[in-house]
C-alpha cells in the first residue's frame, strides 16, 4: 500500500515538475484604438467660433444652455448646463472633433466630463442640420429638434 502511494506522489511531483518547465505563453498587450486627429476647417467656414444657445428637451425639466466652442484647427468643446428653478446646474462637457459634410454639422466627442470615450461608438457622433446663419444667429436642427445659437465674443465661458 505503501509504495502504490509513492508512486503516486511521484508522479504528481513528475508532471508538476515538467509543468513548470512548460513555456509560458506571452500575453500580447491590445493596442488602443487610434484617437482620430482633427481636421483643419476651411479658412471660410463661418461656424468657426463661439455659440451660445438655450432649448427644451422634450421629457426634461428645466432648460439647457447650450456652449459650443468651433476651434479653426478642427477642435470642438461642448458644454450642456441643465437649469432647473431652485436646484443647483449640472453640467456635460465633451471635447473633440467637428467638421461639415454639406449641410451637417457633426461633432465627434472624444473626451467627456474629462474621460476618453470610445471613438467608434455612434453616441459619441452627433449630427446637427444647419438650417440657417445670418449674422450672428445660427440655427440647428439636431435628434431633439431645432434651436438657436449666437455668435459670442472669443473669451467667453458658460457660468457655473
Amino acid at each position: 500500500m505503501l509504495s502504490v502511494q509513492m508512486k503516486w506522489w511521484g508522479v504528481v511531483v513528475s508532471v508538476a515538475g515538467l509543468s513548470a518547465c512548460a513555456p509560458v505563453p506571452e500575453k500580447k498587450a491590445a493596442l488602443p484604438d487610434p484617437v482620430p486627429q482633427c481636421q483643419a476647417a476651411r479658412s471660410e467656414s463661418g461656424l468657426i467660433g463661439n455659440w451660445l444657445g438655450s432649448r427644451k428637451s422634450p421629457g426634461l425639466a428645466g432648460e439647457l444652455k447650450v456652449w459650443l466652442q468651433l476651434h479653426p484647427n478642427g477642435k470642438m468643446a461642448y458644454s450642456e448646463q441643465l437649469q432647473r428653478r431652485g436646484k443647483p446646474p449640472q453640467l456635460l462637457s465633451e471635447d473633440g472633433c467637428w467638421r461639415v459634410e454639406g449641410d451637417v454639422l457633426v461633432l465627434q466627442t472624444l473626451n467627456s466630463n474629462g474621460s476618453p470615450v470610445e471613438a467608434d461608438d455612434p453616441i459619441y457622433t452627433n449630427h446637427y442640420q444647419v438650417v440657417s446663419q445670418t449674422g450672428r444667429q445660427l440655427r440647428l436642427r439636431g435628434p431633439e429638434g431645432a434651436f438657436t445659437v449666437g455668435r459670442m465674443p472669443d473669451n467667453y465661458r458658460l457660468p457655473f
